[in-house]
């Protein structure tokens, strides 16, 4: 891990302790976990191996991301953003069973192509990884300039494929976000994306 932060958050009677790490040039991902006593109750994971190798992508500008990721999700906290979550994760926990949902992003090296966006997902159950049907599955370009989401459904395998032409894009920081749910079970990928050029309707992830 090349860097990283770690928090105690205090909400009413309830400690939470947050952790947010890079996993390195080998494992491009920004992690963040939630625990509580050693329990895991929220993760979330962003993908930024499309700006690994941009320039310039120095170690400060990784290090603000995984400040900023970590900012995110204690304020998600703070706010009961998570409350949900993390009451389904404790009686799960308590049950002797993990649980949640787990949404995949199957073709990373090629979800962009030629200004189209072609995602094929994946959502499993975290308690026996078998597929989860029904989940209700969202994607949008974070920092596009017309702000608009495309979704879908699971099917009985899990499946769900998401099509859609590249927005224009904006300036600043961009991103890929896939979401999934299913009552109260919650996922949430993120890969990290720039633009390229100085128009933003010529932008495209690299």
């Amino acid at each position: 891990m090349s860097s990283g932060f770690n928090t105690d958050v205090k909400v009413g009677e309830h400690i939470f302790h947050v952790q947010t790490e890079d996993r390195g040039p080998n494992h491009p991902i920004i992690d963040t976990v939630v625990y509580q006593n050693g329990r895991i109750l929220h993760r979330r994971a962003s993908n930024y191996e499309q700006d690994a190798d941009a320039v310039p992508f120095s170690a400060e500008e990784l290090r603000r991301r995984v400040e900023e990721q970590h900012r995110a999700v204690i304020e998600a906290i703070r706010s009961g953003a998570l409350d949900a979550e993390i009451a389904s994760a404790e009686a799960a926990t308590q049950a002797g069973r993990p649980s949640g949902i787990q949404v995949q992003l199957l073709n990373p090296g090629s979800w962009l192509s030629a200004g189209k966006v072609s995602l094929e997902l994946e959502v499993s159950r975290k308690a026996d990884r078998q597929p989860q049907v029904g989940a209700a599955v969202r994607a949008l370009i974070e920092g596009a300039l017309d702000g608009g989401s495309h979704s879908g459904t699971s099917d009985n395998q899990g499946r769900v494929r998401i099509h859609f032409p590249l927005p224009p894009l904006g300036k600043g920081d961009l991103a890929l976000v896939i979401q999934a749910q299913v009552d109260a079970s919650k996922d949430e990928i993120r890969f990290a994306m720039r633009t390229r050029g100085k128009n933003p309707t010529d932008g495209a992830a690299q």
